[in-house]
């Protein structure tokens, strides 16, 4: 954090945000902010048998829930972006324990995102384990049970930049997806209207090789919950396209590719033999193949608009027209608030913690066509709809 005064004014700008984020939703908290996206109507605010077509564009989706405000993938975060008017919440990052249950983490790796740290019968499972090929040292969810996992509280992953956050730390516990799947329930009869999902599956390639394979307990989950159906509110991501086309085979939910950086390769394709980068995947053949299996990809923002050395933005690429020819949604990833997460002209000041002109940067990526977008911030996701599809 800068001095008293950068805290006062950082604080001030979010109160701000908020506020004029809950009247830009009608002026009731919890009110859907879907009516103010294109063409107002919308069926509710995405029947369950509307599908994707019901969602209003740009989707506004909540990144492991409010995660600019709340500890990420916890049910407080998870709410808090229902309130603020998310389309959709990106309700659980799955990832399995011991015994088999799926649980919403960012990472297997919690060391980071709860107080396990602090509690001494688990020092011992301290480990360093290669995680996607990355040597990776702390505590993983596959060494521990639901029942003990349940004990662990969860922390603000990154609070040099939301500091704030930390005011939460210890309130929520870790979220099985059982317990997600119920919430969604109890929030669409107490909303109205239907409430949408998008978990990601984690690694699937390194929880295969360890027997937790995760593409069979999630659909076996859906499967019991009656949500494994094309209409159902539940997208599912990753960032392994062979795990995506596993779930093309067990479910009929719709399925997003999510892509890194241009030059990384999928970590699945590295076991089957794939010599294919992301850049191969974007091209208009790339395209179409995943358009074979799944309804959008997930791009980073920088496969949409590249930044130059400075960290500015260039020119956009050609993806969201090629993905579009190819009957793909494109949700790329991922609008935060704060400087340093910002194109380097968008950013006010060196302040970590302090926002930068985020409205001007959504202005830019809207305007290349995107269908939606992740953001940790769904309140000011909603407001930059509104200034976009009203201008």
């Amino acid at each position: 954090m800068g001095t008293q005064d950068n805290e006062q004014t950082a604080t001030t700008g979010r109160r701000t945000l908020l506020g004029a984020a809950v009247l830009g939703a009608g002026g009731v908290l919890g009110l859907s902010g879907q009516a103010a996206a294109a063409g107002g109507g919308h069926g509710g605010g995405g029947g369950h048998g509307g599908g994707l077509k019901s969602l209003p564009k740009p989707t506004i989706i909540g990144h492991r829930g409010a995660s600019g405000y709340r500890p990420e993938h916890t049910l407080g975060s998870y709410q808090l972006a229902l309130d603020l008017g998310a389309d959709i919440v990106e309700a659980g990052d799955l990832v399995p324990t011991r015994d088999g249950h799926l649980v919403c983490r960012h990472e297997p790796e919690i060391g980071g995102t709860t107080d396990v740290a602090s509690h001494p019968e688990f020092a011992g499972r301290r480990k360093t384990k290669s995680l996607d090929g990355v040597p990776t040292t702390g505590w993983f969810t596959e060494d521990f049970t639901l029942a003990e996992l349940k004990t662990l509280r969860a922390t603000e992953r990154i609070p040099a930049n939301r500091p704030h956050n930390t005011l939460y730390d210890g309130r929520w516990e870790i979220p099985t997806f059982e317990e997600v799947l119920a919430w969604q329930d109890e929030q669409t009869r107490r909303r109205g209207r239907q409430v949408w999902i998008y978990p990601e599956l984690k690694h699937p390639t390194y929880f295969r090789e360890q027997g937790l394979g995760l593409e069979e307990r999630v659909a076996g989950v859906l499967r019991r919950h009656g949500k494994d159906r094309k209409d159902s509110p539940v997208i599912l991501q990753s960032f392994e396209p062979t795990c995506i086309q596993r779930m093309d085979k067990l479910v009929g939910n719709p399925l997003v590719v999510l892509l890194s950086g241009a030059d990384t390769r999928p970590w699945d394709f590295g076991t089957t033999g794939d010599p294919r980068t992301t850049a191969d995947l974007v091209t208009p053949a790339g395209l179409r193949e995943i358009a074979s299996y799944a309804q959008g990809i997930g791009p980073t923002l920088d496969l949409v608009i590249p930044k130059d050395a400075a960290g500015r933005l260039t020119t956009p690429t050609t993806l969201v027209r090629d993905a579009h020819r190819a009957g793909l949604l494109l949700h790329p990833y991922t609008m935060r608030n704060e400087n340093p997460f910002l194109p380097a002209e968008f950013r006010k000041g060196t302040d970590p913690d302090a926002y930068g002109d985020v409205f001007g940067a959504y202005r830019v990526y809207f305007a290349t066509g995107i269908d939606g977008v992740f953001t940790d911030n769904p309140d000011t996701g909603l407001l930059a709809r509104q200034d976009f599809v009203n201008r």
